[in-house]
């Protein structure tokens, strides 16, 4: 089933290209039914995992290129255990919200909802491959849509966006691929599950410092981590909103699982070595992000920065390296999605009414979008970590995992919520309360079906992992315990 999921969306990519031009608007219910697929079957996995023994479950695998000359094999290996399970079900809930928000889309939607489609795949196959190789190809091929997407459908400086995140990534793909080969030929297999096993590398041809650096700068540059974050505010700013929710919710939780399921599990004496100089760059990311968010006068600007910050807590709380510690940081990956992903939603309604994002020309819009706004408390509230939200869940448990191992850095974090709830209930007050602009009042709320459906289900989520945690927390730990196993 696995393997259909992963996909899936190329087979929706199909129908959507063999449309006649007359027909292109169809586009959207094809790319919107498999989007609904694949949420319904990763729910399903998600359902049937047993958490019992935990470990990869729903395995596909086969051999895929084996050398006669050099001792390596490729494989075609997929499979979850419950800290990619829960990825991949974020990721099909997300794009299904992506699909729903980009309805009224008129520029070349076959190639647009194409593009998405693609996406996805790329995404499901990064959480799911079990072989390093496969793993790098699944990582390559999401800069492909991802360019097109930004480049055609964005705005502002789109194509310098673009190419600027295609060259951050390439240049961390370089570096990663290097480190994969170091590993899988001293190692001889690429196979993840197996090199999670060796243990100590020995006669490598890297040291394993360098390998490990490879592999870091590469995640941390998807995650981001401060000072290699510059690329993520650009691309936010100028992607369309569809994209900006797929990039806050899943791409950049790419970086914080290849630190998780790679770099430690693989070299975790290197990661305990690394653990202080990890949590320093989190409490930089952290703060640094927060601060520069506070003088943010554009709105996508201002949450693409947010996601800086709020990133650093996912380093923060894999530093630790306890299975606390490294729970809360996949559960700050899973809620920081749905969050981030319901504030660009937010953004990009309000866009699409007033065609300005400028903080500054928006005031007393709540008279106008009465909903819009509640959504928009509610998820400033989830994002600052309000008890009963889920982001509160998340950086609880980071901030409980990681108080032990780096006091101060802890501390710093805690700190880094107090700048998150200033610049968050300023932007609320400013954009939703005061006086109406004059220039608003025509405008309206959401009504339609696609725009309040994502909305209410993202919040209904929220709520949910707020009020009942262990649904998904219990879930992630199964997937990071024998990660923190090989870290201790």
């Amino acid at each position: 089933m696995l393997t259909f999921i992963i996909f899936f969306p190329i087979a929706g990519v199909a129908a959507i290209l063999l449309l006649p031009r007359e027909r292109e608007s169809w586009a959207k219910w094809i790319a919107a039914g498999v989007g609904a697929v694949i949420l319904a079957l990763t729910l399903t996995l998600f359902a049937a995992y047993d958490r019992d023994p935990g470990g990869f479950q729903f395995v596909d695998s086969t051999t895929w290129l084996e050398s006669d000359f050099v001792d390596f094999t490729l494989q075609y290996a997929v499979g979850v255990d419950g800290l990619s399970l829960a990825l991949v079900a974020l990721t099909g809930f997300l794009f299904l919200v992506a699909v729903l928000i980009s309805w009224r889309i008129d520029l070349r939607p076959r190639e647009y909802f194409a593009w998405i489609l693609v996406l996805e795949t790329s995404l499901l196959g990064v959480f799911s491959a079990l072989d390093f190789m496969l793993f790098f190809m699944f990582w390559e091929i999401e800069v492909i849509p991802m360019f097109f997407l930004i480049s055609i459908w964005g705005s502002g400086r789109k194509l310098y966006s673009a190419w600027k995140y295609v060259l951050y990534t390439l240049f961390g793909s370089s570096l990663m691929l290097v480190g994969i080969l170091a590993l899988g030929f001293t190692a001889g297999t690429f196979d993840i599950r197996e090199l999670g096993q060796i243990g100590e590398i020995k006669g490598a041809i890297l040291p394993a410092w360098t390998m490990f650096l490879l592999l870091i700068i590469a995640f941390g540059i998807k995650l981001p981590v401060v000072p290699f974050h510059t690329w993520l505010p650009d691309a936010h700013t100028d992607a369309p909103t569809a994209v900006s929710v797929i990039l806050a919710g899943v791409l950049l939780k790419m970086g914080g699982y290849g630190i998780l399921r790679l770099s430690f599990s693989i070299m975790p004496d290197v990661a305990r070595d690394a653990s202080v100089w990890l949590a320093g760059f989190a409490a930089v990311s952290i703060i640094y992000g927060a601060l520069v968010t506070l003088m943010q006068t554009d709105l996508k600007r201002l949450i693409a920065y947010s996601s800086v910050s709020h990133m650093g807590y996912v380093l923060l709380g894999a530093s630790a390296l306890g299975t606390v510690g490294l729970a809360g940081a996949a559960m700050q990956m899973f809620t920081h999605g749905l969050i981030t992903g319901l504030l660009f939603v937010l953004v990009g309604m309000i866009y699409d009414r007033t065609h300005t994002r400028n903080i500054g020309d928006l005031s007393g819009m709540a008279h106008r979008m009465p909903f819009i706004a509640t959504m928009m408390v509610i998820a400033g509230l989830a994002s600052l970590g309000l008890p009963s939200l889920a982001g509160f869940v998340a950086e609880v448990t980071v901030f409980l995992g990681t108080f032990d191992k780096h006091e101060f850095f802890t501390i710093v974090g805690v700190i880094g919520i107090v700048l998150t709830a200033g610049y968050i209930l300023w932007m609320i007050q400013r954009v939703f309360w005061g006086e109406l602009n004059e220039k608003w009042k025509e405008i309206g709320d959401a009504t339609a079906w696609w725009e309040r459906g994502p909305l209410l289900a993202m919040v209904a989520v929220i709520f949910a992992v707020g009020v009942y945690p262990a649904v998904v927390l219990d879930l992630l730990e199964t997937g990071v315990a024998p990660i923190a196993e090989r870290l201790a």
